[in-house]
């Protein structure tokens, strides 16, 4: 059987591993699932409609899986989901999706989820994420692997943060960030390439090089952005990477207000699992 402190609140609804531990005083709600190897310390909370991988770490007065902060919401059936090897540190607050949203909050596999941060509803986390002290990210966000987030930014909702970008500590981002950049300020403005970022990935120099080339064509030199774009990705072909910046920059100037999730607002497609795995 699974190692439950004495004091500790499950509803018997919830599934709990043989192999997961629920510390003392921690309140497991109805409709939640706990894999193997995964522990909650002391006094944190699933509230409900939660699926929680193996091997994650809850630290001390989490809350996962809360009622969204939305008033659009009316109790409809929703879900947190959260894959495995998470470490999810003191104060997190993880909610549940939005049915006009999507359905699904979901947090993908070794992200770092630092003291005090808040997930809102319908924010799609990649894998690979660091996530500093009391970032608060709203609604509808979308973090792609490997993207770091300095302590204190607040993340408006529907952006997207690319692939292996970062956010300075106290930024303000309403825009979407771009792939393997580095943004800072209040608004948060591109400001170089996250180099640190790319060389511990692995990527090689040539790579890293031409990432710099894209940074100076995109975000410094004066012309047109979209034959910018087309040189780009002419020049570099081959390179995913680039390619990945060029398609961001491009769908972010398709949205609104530089947010290129802006368009799903009024998609009836965007439900539930179809969600999760547009963003996978």
């Amino acid at each position: 059987m699974a190692m439950i402190h004495e004091t500790a609140i499950v509803d018997p609804t919830a599934s709990i591993h043989d192999g997961a531990v629920i510390g003392p005083y921690c309140v497991i709600g109805p409709d939640v699932e706990i894999g193997e190897g995964t522990t909650l310390q002391n006094h944190v909370t699933v509230q409900c409609l939660s699926r929680i991988g193996k091997n994650n770490m809850f630290y001390p007065f989490a809350v996962i899986g809360a009622d969204p902060q939305d008033k659009k919401f009316e109790g409809e059936r929703t879900e947190c989901i959260i894959g495995d090897g998470n470490e999810i540190r003191e104060h997190v607050t993880i909610h549940r999706g939005t049915g006009n949203g999507g359905g699904v909050t979901s947090l993908g596999d070794d992200n770092l989820i630092m003291v005090g941060c808040h997930i809102a509803h319908d924010c799609i986390i990649g894998n690979s994420t660091v996530i500093a002290n009391q970032v608060m990210i709203a609604g509808h966000v979308v973090i792609e692997d490997a993207a770091g987030i300095g302590g204190g930014a607040g993340i408006h909702h529907y952006v997207t943060i690319g692939e292996s970008a970062f956010v300075g500590g106290m930024a303000r981002v309403s825009r979407d960030v771009p792939p393997y950049m580095i943004v800072e300020g209040h608004p948060a403005e591109v400001r170089a390439v996250n180099v640190v970022g790319m060389s511990r990935r692995g990527f090689p120099s040539e790579h890293v090089d031409a990432m710099k080339e894209t940074f100076r064509k995109l975000f410094r030199d004066n012309g047109s952005m979209a034959e910018s774009i087309e040189a780009i990705r002419s020049a570099y072909e081959s390179m995913p990477a680039i390619a990945a910046v060029c398609k961001a920059m491009t769908d972010a100037a398709l949205g609104t207000h530089g947010r290129a999730r802006e368009s799903i607002r009024q998609d009836d497609k965007w439900t539930g699992s179809a969600a999760v795995a547009e963003q996978s």
